[in-house]
């Protein structure tokens, strides 16, 4: 379905949240709205083929309608691997059923309705969190990114993707500006991008690169390599040595 969840003047603009009217039409939502967001997927899974450990776990956490989870499953070709989807969005969660049942490839699926900060990480070789953290308050992201690490298997790794800002504020002006263009070339109007940039507010808080970064090592992580940038938004990887 096409987004026009924003395409009405809205008296007072809510905060964002994951809702069914978000659900419905969520695939093209982000594939307009982040840069990139499609080129990110099969190199996620290409990551999964070759980090994936036999009988380990792959965690997608903030995992919504599993388009990261399908990319992983498709590319798995290790025994015993079980892909763990977690997401705290009932609607999300149940959409999301409906896909991976419907998918043909066979490694096990197990979807989690929950606080992602309340799911157990454990003989994991590999947590993706795809475009999720900038979501959770930025003072309860350093213990998830230590939870994560102490999770991991050795070897085991971890893909970050967010939305940035940059040091220089007119460099930050610059690609915020850019991304808004980047999104009325997709059809977005003025109100749209207004109204989503405010529900955004205060829900959507981004770091810089080396903020992540400095956080992804200070958990123990022997890696921090950024692999993807479109605009505003990255991907980085993380590798536990």
């Amino acid at each position: 379905m096409h987004d026009r969840v924003y395409a009405h003047p809205h008296p007072t603009v809510s905060p964002f949240e994951f809702d069914e009217a978000v659900v419905d039409v969520f695939p093209d939502m982000i594939g307009r709205s982040v840069p990139g967001y499609d080129l990110t997927l099969p190199v996620i899974g290409l990551l999964a083929a070759r980090y994936a450990q036999p009988h380990s776990r792959i965690y997608d956490l903030g995992s919504s309608l599993g388009a990261c989870l399908l990319a992983m499953r498709s590319r798995i070709t290790q025994p015993g691997v079980t892909l763990i989807g977690v997401d705290n969005s009932p609607a999300m969660i149940k959409r999301c059923r409906e896909l991976v049942a419907a998918d043909p490839h066979e490694a096990k699926v197990t979807l989690v309705e929950s606080d992602l900060q309340e799911v157990e990480i454990e003989n994991a070789s590999m947590v993706v969190l795809n475009f999720t953290l900038q979501f959770l308050p930025v003072e309860q992201r350093t213990i998830l990114m230590q939870r994560i690490f102490h999770g991991l298997l050795p070897g085991g790794v971890l893909v970050l993707s967010e939305k940035i800002v940059f040091p220089d504020p007119e460099q930050n002006q610059r690609f915020i500006d850019i991304h808004h263009d980047f999104k009325r070339d997709n059809g977005y109007t003025d109100l749209e991008v207004s109204q989503k940039r405010k529900a955004l507010e205060n829900v959507l808080v981004p770091e810089t690169a080396a903020d992540h970064c400095r956080r992804i090592q200070g958990a123990g992580f022997g890696t921090c390599e950024q692999w993807f940038q479109g605009i505003n938004f990255i991907s980085l990887l993380a590798i536990k040595n």
